[in-house]
This record gives C-alpha cells, structure tokens and sequence, in this order.
C-alpha cells in the first residue's frame, strides 16, 4: 500500500468527467466527418462509374448504323451490375440529324447522370 505524499495532488472525480465529455464530443466529430466522406465517396464512384458507362454507350450507338432506335449493349452493362441504360433519339431537321440523349441509372437512383451528343447520317 502506497501512502499519500504530502502536497502531492491527484485527479479529481469531476476533472476526469471532464475530460472524458471533450475527449467524447472530439470523437463524435471526426467519426462524423468519417461518415460524411464515405458517403461522398460513395457518390463520386458512382458518378464516375455512370459517366464511363454513359460514354461507352454512347460510342456503342454512334458506332451502329442510322436508325429511329438504338438498343442498349448489354455486354458494358454486365461489367457494372446493378446500373442500367435508357437511350433516346430525337430526329431534328431535315432528319438527317439525331439527338442521342443516354441516362444511366443505378438500383434505386432514377437518374445519375444524363449525356446527350448528336448523330448525322452520311
């Protein structure tokens, strides 16, 4: 058993529950802020993921023949599960131009991004 040095002093109960409460409110701030960038990240890959998937379509179409309609290729979306494609064409002018427009949605997002480009039949 250790005895009590005299003017030595200790921690009291309440400085200790002090500490303990700003220690807590810190964590709770930057575990916060984890959460936040994970789901930031989250967004950005899909996004990203989205954009590559519209783009490969879009060359897909560009690369077929003139038509009213375009089919999506099924052999980019079996790289990328859970996304999906709609393509749109609009004939403007003469009909001799094509608006393409590709949206890309992924499981439970209605739209993450949307690429519109044109296509002139030579």
């Amino acid at each position: 058993m250790m005895a009590k040095i005299k003017g030595e002093k200790g921690f009291s109960f309440i400085e200790v529950v002090i500490s303990l409460a700003i220690l807590g409110i810190i964590a709770v701030g930057f575990l916060s802020g984890l959460a936040t960038s994970a789901r930031g990240l989250l967004t950005t890959d899909e996004r990203e993921t989205a954009k590559n998937i519209a783009e490969a379509q879009m060359e897909y179409v560009r690369n077929h023949s003139w038509s009213t309609s375009y089919l999506k290729s099924t052999d980019i979306l079996d790289e990328y599960p859970g996304y999906d494609v709609e393509i749109f064409t609009t004939s403007l002018e003469d009909g001799n131009i094509q608006k393409i427009t590709i949206t890309v949605s992924h499981q439970s997002k209605p739209e993450v991004i949307t690429l519109e480009n044109y296509k002139v039949r030579r």
